[in-house]
């Protein structure tokens, strides 16, 4: 995936369903800056979404069905990540983590060279625009345990559990 920087000029959105509920997408310029479940936290307000339009968004809709197809298991999608700089690079990061697979936030802090940041690490992750795409579900407390996610622990052990390939998570979660 490529990482762009955005200058504002055209913010458009548009919505899908998925078996986690619909997911609001949102293009800065045409490049995918956002993807937001209902009821997530930090979701922010519709009104930032833009005009209402699916054009920007044939190659997320695409990868994001293969994905829930179980055909897919990696996205090749520009993207255009807002934020400071240290949350870019914990999301750059989290799009490191194999799928299926989980690290800690210590572990990630580890990685980023900061080993003392895994809460830095956390309140980054918890604010990450572009969920299931940059995979901030496959981050858990250090014993392992599933802890915050911006879309709720359901969503999160769904997704997980689906990665894992726990057949009974192919269908639509139940929220």
């Amino acid at each position: 995936m490529s990482h762009t920087t955005v200058s504002h000029t055209t913010v458009s959105h548009t919505t899908v369903d998925s078996p986690v509920g619909p997911l609001t997408l949102v293009a800065h310029d045409g490049v995918l800056s956002g993807l937001y479940m209902t009821e997530q936290r930090h979701r922010p307000a519709a009104e930032t979404f833009g005009r209402e339009d699916p054009s920007p968004f044939g190659d997320v809709i695409a990868q994001l069905a293969e994905y829930f197809d179980g055909t897919r298991t990696t996205f090749d999608l520009p993207l255009a990540l807002i934020g400071t700089p240290f949350q870019r690079a914990v999301w750059r990061e989290l799009c490191e983590i194999p799928y299926g697979e989980t690290v800690s936030y210590g572990e990630l802090a580890q990685r980023l060279g900061k080993p003392s940041a895994a809460r830095a690490v956390g309140l980054a992750n918890g604010r990450n625009p572009i969920g299931i795409i940059v995979p901030c579900h496959r981050v858990v407390g250090s014993t392992g345990d599933l802890t915050g996610y911006g879309g709720g622990l359901a969503r999160k052990r769904h997704l997980l559990d689906f990665e894992r390939g726990s057949h009974a998570d192919r269908l639509p979660l139940a929220l």
